[in-house]
């Protein structure tokens, strides 16, 4: 027994030193992949450190979830296959331990962290998310900082277009060319000057551009073009000057978005909140679902079978309490068809733009439920990842026994791109409501558990599924026999 103890404390420690540096790999490659991907709200903003490292702490938990699955899969099959490569396997089954006792000690080691892995999507991910999103979005309303390039035209700022040929090192701007957007793209003025300086106010709202020896071209609005054609010049103004300022609205403070901005979305919440928020909204939709129904048969489709009867002439073509459309409208005068057509189309349309109006509240009511379900859901195929990666890669790194980080990685990073291909299908298919959320986003456990199931099986009978010797050995029969067979088909041939 305490020779087991000894072994389980060695697998535990062989495992948790892999696990911690894959886990620290796959942060780093995630996190950097995330970066790139929101790299224009960080660049050229001109923020302080403090809100880099913010940035950066709130990314770091963002990927985790991703970062977890491949971690435990990757630190699995090292692990396994080390102990595989040095014998060490052989040597635990010899003394009459079985992979599955072998295993024990992992599995509950990942079965523990499956647990903290929901509560960390559960308690931390919606609070990190809420002020991740927050801040990016905070980010992408902050104004560039005020670096005006040589050479090229500058957007940084809202509705003006600045070229610039030369920059002193004094900070003076020469030969300067403005095309001010601020009345259309149709109405833009053309400003041209020799030099000019550029700087902000003291509250940091406002740019002040101060221009020398200049002109400016602005086309003139005209009234009424109806009397001439395509080719008729437009008037403009041209105005020279020696100094001219501009001031124009620019706030370079950085304002950060409210958090409670994000309070009602999917992503700041977790489980009883999405369970209560789903119920919520599923009561609200189900009544708005039933008031509209009730509205369209009684007032709408079947509104003259409601009519009160009434008794008409016994020579016309009119039963008591009923009556016939097309006798009615073969009664009208043709000023009375024209104008009842019309009252028909015109309710036609009415009631086509309220069923789509009725449509939309719907689907935002759906959609919003989609998006919580899903949510939910995510927070639970998380923890189970772990363990069906866990048991993807144990069995399969005893199975190549093959250590390192070599072939496990490659291992490794085609189980996990099939992994995620198959979880963003399914992720698609159940936002775009194609198929139920549920089926959606369990679809990748319901592929990967089967093949963790088979691995665990072969490897727990010593098969040589995937050992490359055992393949070479079979490429040989099989080359020999195709040899024999050819050289009796050859003989044959040679007798005829």
């Amino acid at each position: 027994m305490r020779i087991i103890k000894k072994i389980d404390i060695y697998i535990l420690l062989n495992f948790l030193g892999l696990f911690i540096m894959t886990f620290v790999i796959c942060i780093f490659i995630l996190l950097m992949q995330f970066v790139w991907m929101h790299i224009t709200d960080l660049v050229g903003k001109g923020v302080g450190l403090g809100v880099f490292v913010e940035f950066f702490v709130y990314a770091v938990a963002s990927v985790v979830p991703l970062a977890l699955p491949l971690a435990i899969l990757l630190a699995s099959l090292m692990s396994f296959g080390n102990m595989g490569e040095k014998f060490e396997l052989t040597a635990m089954k010899s003394a009459g331990i079985s992979l599955f006792r072998i295993m024990r000690p992992l599995t509950i080691t990942v079965a523990l962290i499956s647990v903290m892995a929901f509560f960390f999507s559960n308690n931390v991910l919606p609070v990190t998310q809420s002020r991740l999103w927050a801040l990016i979005f905070s980010l992408r309303q902050k104004s560039p900082e005020l670096d005006i390039p040589v050479g090229e035209f500058y957007g940084g700022i809202n509705n003006y277009k600045i070229y610039v040929r030369d920059k002193k090192s004094n900070g003076q701007l020469c030969d300067l060319m403005i095309y001010d957007f601020t009345e259309g793209f149709q109405d833009a003025s053309v400003i041209l000057a020799d030099s000019g300086r550029l700087f902000l106010t003291a509250d940091n709202k406002y740019l002040v551009l101060k221009l020398y020896k200049g002109e400016t071209f602005e086309n003139l609005k005209q009234g009424d073009d109806s009397g001439g054609g395509v080719n008729k010049p437009k008037p403009y103004r041209r105005e020279t000057f020696e100094q001219k300022n501009m001031l124009i609205e620019f706030d370079s403070d950085f304002s950060r978005y409210d958090e409670s901005v994000l309070a009602d979305q999917h992503v700041s919440k977790n489980v009883t909140q999405l369970v209560n928020s789903i119920d919520s909204v599923n009561q609200i939709a189900d009544k708005r679902s039933s008031d509209q129904s009730k509205d369209m048969v009684e007032n709408k489709y079947f509104a003259r079978d409601r009519l009160p009867k009434r008794r008409v002439q016994k020579d016309s073509t009119y039963l008591a309490g009923s009556y016939s459309v097309d006798s009615i409208y073969n009664n009208f005068t043709p000023i009375q068809r024209e104008r009842a057509l019309r009252q028909a189309v015109e309710k036609a349309k009415n009631m086509r733009d309220q069923i789509e109006y009725n449509a939309l509240l719907l689907n935002d009511s759906q959609e919003y439920i989609r998006k919580h379900s899903i949510e939910l859901h995510r927070k639970f195929t998380l923890s189970f990842a772990c363990l069906i990666f866990f048991f993807i890669g144990a069995p399969l790194g005893a199975i190549i026994r093959k250590g390192g980080l070599g072939m496990p990685v490659v291992i490794s990073v085609i189980l996990f791109i099939i992994y995620y291909l198959i979880d963003n299908t399914g992720y698609k298919m159940a936002r775009e409501a194609l198929w139920p959320v549920w089926i959606g986003m369990w679809l990748s456990s319901a592929v990967l558990l089967p093949i963790g199931i088979f691995l665990t099986y072969k490897a727990a009978t010593d098969s040589a599924l995937l050992n490359p010797e055992a393949w070479i050995k079979v490429y040989e029969k099989t080359k020999n026999r195709v040899m024999i067979i050819f050289g009796k088909f050859k003989k044959a041939i040679n007798k005829k």
